[in-house]
């Protein structure tokens, strides 16, 4: 079953907002500078990121260490860090947005209201605040806009790569614990190798994490300052905290091991897909189970004729009649689904939603399931998304503790595996695309990049936002 991962708020949203304005007074601060001409810090597939980009990024990390500088590596470190980080987001942004991905104003409003509320203040507030600190509403709703769409894909990242099956649940519940649940605090530092890395490069990265962990068992510096000063993860400047996880939500070759841990012990050098890392266990805490009544859980299979822009509600209902017909014809209801289901998230299992309670599901098709005899398939019903078919295929009754507990366990679990893909996914991104790091002068650092006209049409030039500068390649 897919599970339900909910997305985290955007990176935005979790700020308060004294941090959102510190960010924003310092990028204001910088724009109002002086800079009749804009160099490039790096060329990233057809876009720019600006040195003037990168300096405000850097002077926002340290303004978010301003009380721990010590924290910090040197400045050429930092800045390279950031510039990664940088990097990704830019292609984040590129793949979603070439995949239809898009924040509407309303997303971007409704978010901007979040933010206003978790401050106590009205949108007008805020606004008259960000004016105050010398920024703008645009400039903070253009940020918002990126954490939004890139929050999306992730989204639709896990609606279509990422599958929990009921087997993985109940092995799961077979192992937990029946009077709590333990959960593990854990933060890792990663060294990437390339793809198809060399032995002289792997050889390298192990030398590389064997000197942090030294530098870490001999008291040199703490993980979390190794993390920020090493670690090649997205999560390095945050000191490679990955937070508060069950055993569910930790890889199998972890598990077994922390669970034996005390907190401060470190793992590793293990090598995975992305490269060496150490991951070390901070902190231990238990949860107690939650529980209740009897509940009735259904597992059922549907089959959705979406209405949208290009499909209309008559087109969308004969289409479902035919399909109907074809049912009850004798056609197979999975290959059915899996051919012409709009459902992205269960088409490609022939239309199975798996286990759940009715009230989990649209009231239109929890009340359908729920009328439906085992085995037995409804005539078309019109939901809000378009018409559907759906096919009842079990029951039971199980205990309400239990099904909170599977949705927890069935969470987990996606969440775990959704990091290891997402991970493995940025890792794709980066190493396909055409990426030039220039230099503080502007010059590139790729060995086969020679700056000839020949070679600048492989880049499309880009515009500033800021009127009467101008972009030097």
């Amino acid at each position: 079953m897919m599970p339900t991962i909910r997305p985290r708020l955007p990176r935005l949203l979790a700020l308060s907002l004294s941090l959102a304005l510190l960010l924003a007074g310092t990028a204001t601060a910088q724009q109002a500078a002086p800079q009749p001409v804009e160099s490039i810090a790096a060329v990233v597939n057809e876009d720019v990121i600006l040195r003037s980009d990168l300096d405000r990024a850097v002077a926002n990390v340290r303004a978010q260490y301003a009380d721990r500088p010590n924290i910090l590596p040197p400045p050429a470190m930092l800045e390279q860090q950031v510039l990664e980080r940088l990097i990704l987001q830019r292609l984040e942004l590129e793949r979603a947005i070439s995949g239809g991905i898009t924040a509407t104003d309303a997303d971007i409003d409704n978010a901007v209201n979040g933010i206003a509320q978790q401050n106590n203040m009205t949108p007008d507030q805020l606004r008259e605040r960000l004016a105050k600190d010398g920024s703008s509403m645009a400039d903070f709703r253009a940020n918002l806009r990126d954490e939004i769409i890139s929050q999306k894909l992730r989204q639709s990242f896990a609606q279509n790569r990422i599958n929990v099956s009921e087997a993985e649940v109940d092995a799961a519940l077979a192992t937990a614990a029946s009077t709590s649940i333990h959960q593990f605090h854990l933060a890792h530092i990663l060294i990437n190798t390339p793809d198809n890395a060399s032995p002289e490069q792997v050889q390298a990265a192990v030398k590389k994490i064997e000197d942090i962990k030294n530098q870490i068992d001999r008291g040199q510096i703490t993980f979390a300052a190794a993390a920020v000063r090493y670690s090649n993860s997205p999560n390095a400047l945050e000191g490679g905290d990955l937070g508060w996880r069950s055993a569910n939500e930790i890889p199998p070759a972890f598990a077994s091991t922390i669970q034996q841990m005390q907190p401060g012990q470190i793992i590793g050098p293990v090598r995975g897909p992305s490269g060496f890392q150490l991951l070390q266990l901070v902190d231990t805490r238990d949860q107690a189970p939650a529980a209740g009544e009897m509940v009735t859980q259904f597992s059922a299979r549907q089959i959705l004729v979406k209405v949208d822009a290009s499909t209309s509600d008559a087109d969308a209902k004969a289409k479902i009649d035919a399909l109907a017909a074809r049912l009850a014809g004798g056609d197979d209801f999975g290959k059915l689904a899996r051919e012409n289901s709009d459902d992205q998230a269960s088409r490609t299992r022939g239309g199975d939603l798996g286990w759940f309670s009715a009230d989990a599901q649209s009231a239109t098709l929890g009340m359908q399931v729920a009328a439906l005899a085992d085995g037995q398939t409804s005539a078309p019903f019109r939901t809000d998304e378009g018409w559907v078919i759906v096919q009842r295929q079990g029951s039971r009754e199980i205990a309400a503790g239990n099904e909170s507990q599977r949705g927890q366990i069935r969470e987990t679990i996606g969440r775990r595996k959704l990091e290891e893909e997402w991970d493995r996914y940025l890792h794709e991104l980066r190493s396909e695309a055409y990426v030039d790091i220039r230099d503080a002068q502007g010059r590139s650092t790729r060995p086969e990049l020679q700056e000839t006209p020949e070679e600048r049409h492989r880049v499309t030039p880009v515009e500033t936002r800021r009127e009467g500068s101008r972009i030097l390649f």
